[in-house]
């Protein structure tokens, strides 16, 4: 099966966390798994939000840049930035420098702050329940679900950018929201 790889553990995993050192530890340490704090999930989004139009391995090799720049993603920091903030990130060249995203990273952070419930509340208000079952292989697995759309549009409603649907979805697939690896893959996540 192409969707599972067999690694030098001698677990299967799912293909993509095999291919390299970097996806292989994301993989099995962190994708799928809980993330339900207001900073997590800051992160993760803002992630997920640079990595549009790009490959994730670029994100997640940048990401100690980025957690560096973004004042370690928490969400009263940087919502506070200005200008300065966004000039001195656009010449950083540890991290991806998209004028755009960059102001959209402060901007979801300023409307994180706004929550009075908090963006984890918010955020996990959309995971499905049950959770689907595991996909058997990728083909199941899909890019946008109305738990995805629904979530973009109320994001989009409270001045978030950068959410599409398809950003939604991958966001609930990195932080457990829900659980794409395939059936065969060896992680065996708990309901969040």
């Amino acid at each position: 099966m192409t969707d599972v790889v067999v690694g030098a553990d001698g677990l299967a995993r799912c293909a993509w966390g095999g291919s390299t050192p970097d996806y292989l530890d994301y993989h099995d340490n962190e994708w799928g798994r809980p993330v339900r704090d207001d900073n997590g999930l800051y992160e993760r989004l803002t992630l997920e939000a640079f990595q549009s139009g790009l490959s994730w391995i670029t994100i997640l090799r940048k990401r100690p840049a980025f957690r560096t720049a973004f004042a370690g993603f928490e969400i009263e920091k940087v919502a506070a930035f200005g200008e300065a903030d966004v000039d001195r990130l656009l010449a950083d060249p540890g991290i991806v420098r998209n004028r755009a995203k960059i102001e959209a990273a402060i901007a979801n952070a300023r409307a994180a702050a706004d929550l009075p419930e908090g963006v984890a509340a918010l955020l996990w208000s959309f995971a499905p329940d049950p959770r689907p079952a595991r996909p058997v292989d990728f083909s199941q697995v899909p890019a946008v679900t109305p738990e995805s759309q629904a979530m973009a549009k109320s994001l989009k409603k409270r001045g978030f950018r950068f959410v599409g649907p398809t950003t939604a979805y991958a966001l609930m697939q990195a932080t457990g929201m829900v659980n794409d690896h395939v059936a065969s893959c060896f992680v065996q996540l708990d309901q969040p």
